[in-house]
């Protein structure tokens, strides 16, 4: 359940997980750019990120109306320099409200969007990214076909309950779609509560 101030909402699980996810953008976001965030949802991890790493330039989207004022919201209290207003991106749309990024986050939506959203992403990476760029993806994921965790598997049965064509991913599945758009699997980080940090680069 979120919590409402104002005219922005708060979500219990970006206090939980922003800052374990922070020390890993702090490695794969080391250089100075533009990072583009695919469904940015509440926009509490684009202030929290926006605010930790100043000499990047954070630009949160989302397909959803509501979010995106909520987004807005958020950021308006913040007064970052370096947080742009959110953009409306459908991730499964054919052409995106941008030319290039110097980095794409995505943190909990491929599990929550049809299959057609994670190749969207993949191929918008693909197009958008310079060379040893990073694409980064957080959320649970199934392993060579297997759950991780008991509570992964509950947690895939609930999505798929609410609609068949969420789910969580095969991570295999995954390297395999974003090696079709020109992006390689660099690493995996271990996360609290049974997620994973997966880092892509693109293929020079």
């Amino acid at each position: 359940m979120a919590a409402s101030f104002d005219n922005a909402l708060t979500a219990p699980a970006v206090a939980r997980n922003r800052d374990p996810i922070l020390a890993v953008l702090r490695e794969v976001l080391a250089a100075p750019g533009t990072v583009l965030e695919i469904a940015s949802g509440s926009g509490e991890h684009a202030v929290h990120f926006a605010s930790a790493l100043p000499h990047l330039v954070w630009q949160p989207t989302d397909p959803d109306d509501e979010a995106r004022r909520i987004i807005a919201a958020h950021a308006a209290r913040a007064q970052l320099p370096n947080l742009l207003p959110p953009l409306e991106l459908d991730a499964a749309a054919a052409a995106w409200p941008v030319e290039r990024a110097d980095a794409i986050v995505s943190i909990n939506m491929i599990h929550i969007a049809p299959w057609r959203a994670a190749e969207g992403l993949m191929a918008g990476a693909g197009r958008l990214l310079a060379p040893g760029a990073p694409l980064y993806l957080y959320g649970p994921y199934r392993q060579h076909g297997r759950h991780t965790a008991p509570s992964n598997a509950a947690f895939d049965e609930s999505l798929k309950a609410r609609d068949p064509e969420w789910g969580v991913r095969d991570l295999d599945e995954v390297a395999e779609l974003a090696d079709r758009h020109g992006l390689a699997l660099q690493r995996t980080v271990a996360m609290p509560a049974n997620n994973l940090s997966v880092i892509f680069r693109r293929n020079p």
